[in-house]
């Protein structure tokens, strides 16, 4: 099956960037190096294309009971502009996606906008469908991805760059809040939201308006791929769908991946007993962080030890550009979870000295 291109694909190619597959995408890496990009986003503003990420759009009568049901979140206590960090899960709690939920301004067609990651849109459509039609639900799904471009504008100098091409009002703009402004003769949702855990907006598009939003903003910033996205998410301890978590290779509940905080058990969501009976009873594997003491970097699937025997696993890793040592991401029994716990960490064949760690690594 080929694979997905961006509206932007012209643009990164023009520029020499280098491709890779993701999710289904053909996505840039990097444009000139990811110690480059990354520390561009750490020092100043870096724009990324995430036109990977699905949009799909929620609307109609029953919208906010759909949205109810699927998502973990309370939908419910967002106002028009407001966002949430979610995650979508099964009848077993088990993680399917994590997303964010937009409520869209009134007197749009839809009500909600939401946004799945990568090569997970058709899925997640075919979900909301299904439960809407299986519970005579009345609202309208529509998978937009292709319709729309996004584009992520991060870093300290961030806010001040998408003001001057937008409009100053976006700086009034709290953490996961939304509104509508025009940059470069496109109107666009502008969000306070990002993954890099710096400051920055991410910007949705039409399509056909893709080149002049990236050009406004590429032009006196950065260009980043995912290569450079990965290091810095990675830095703050943020999760990455299919790496960190999988229904099927990697089953997780919101509880074990450390995202707890977004399960509202007083909403009647899909998977919801579950989850709380798991509240209650507590958890026998913790998502955290570790730093390695010795050289080497940690990769997705080494094992974790402690006195020769296996106590987890490795998801995600990197030799931190910022921090320049190798820190990680992954799986302990809980016995093992507390912050200063000495662990190993086995690189190709041996053990490394690691430590359990709280994320962020960074400051913030």
């Amino acid at each position: 099956m080929a694979l997905r291109t961006p509206p932007l694909y012209g643009r990164h190619d023009d520029r020499g960037a280098q491709f890779t597959e993701f999710g289904g995408w053909e996505m840039p890496v990097e444009f000139d190096s990811i110690r480059t990009e990354h520390a561009a986003v750490r020092e100043s503003a870096g724009v990324f294309d995430v036109s990977h990420m699905g949009e799909i759009e929620v609307g109609g009568p029953d919208a906010e009971e759909l949205m109810q049901r699927l998502t973990t979140n309370d939908v419910a206590s967002l106002d028009p502009g407001d966002a949430q960090y979610s995650a979508i899960v099964d009848d077993e709690g088990v993680v399917l996606d994590d997303t964010v939920v937009y409520r869209l301004p009134e007197g749009d067609d839809a009500e909600y906008l939401f946004v799945p990651n990568a090569g997970h849109d058709e899925q997640m459509y075919e979900r909301w469908t299904d439960y809407r039609d299986d519970h005579d639900l009345t609202a309208t799904v529509d998978n937009v991805t292709g319709e729309y471009g996004m584009v992520a504008v991060q870093g300290p100098d961030a806010p001040e760059l998408v003001a001057a091409r937008a409009d100053d009002s976006v700086l009034d703009l709290g953490r996961f809040e939304a509104a509508y402004a025009e940059v470069a003769g496109v109107e666009c949702w502008v969000a306070n939201t990002g993954y890099t855990g710096e400051d920055g907006f991410e910007v949705v598009f039409p399509a056909d308006g893709a080149g002049a939003v990236w050009d406004a903003f590429a032009n006196d910033c950065q260009p980043c791929g995912l290569g450079a996205r990965d290091t810095l998410r990675l830095e703050v301890g943020l999760l990455l769908s299919g790496q960190d978590f999988h229904p099927e290779e990697n089953p997780r509940t919101p509880y074990e991946a450390g995202i707890g905080f977004v399960v509202d058990l007083d909403t009647e969501f899909v998977g919801r007993d579950r989850l709380a009976a798991q509240k209650e009873s507590g958890v026998d594997e913790e998502f955290v962080g570790f730093v390695l003491e010795e050289r080497g970097v940690p990769r997705h699937g080494y094992d974790i030890q402690k006195d020769g025997d296996t106590v987890g696993e490795v998801t995600s890793g990197t030799m931190s550009p910022t921090l320049d040592e190798p820190i990680g991401l992954g799986y302990v029994d809980t016995d093992y979870a507390d912050d200063g716990t000495s662990v190993e960490v086995v690189v190709r064949g041996t053990g490394k000295q690691a430590t359990i760690t709280p994320t962020p690594f960074i400051d913030q």
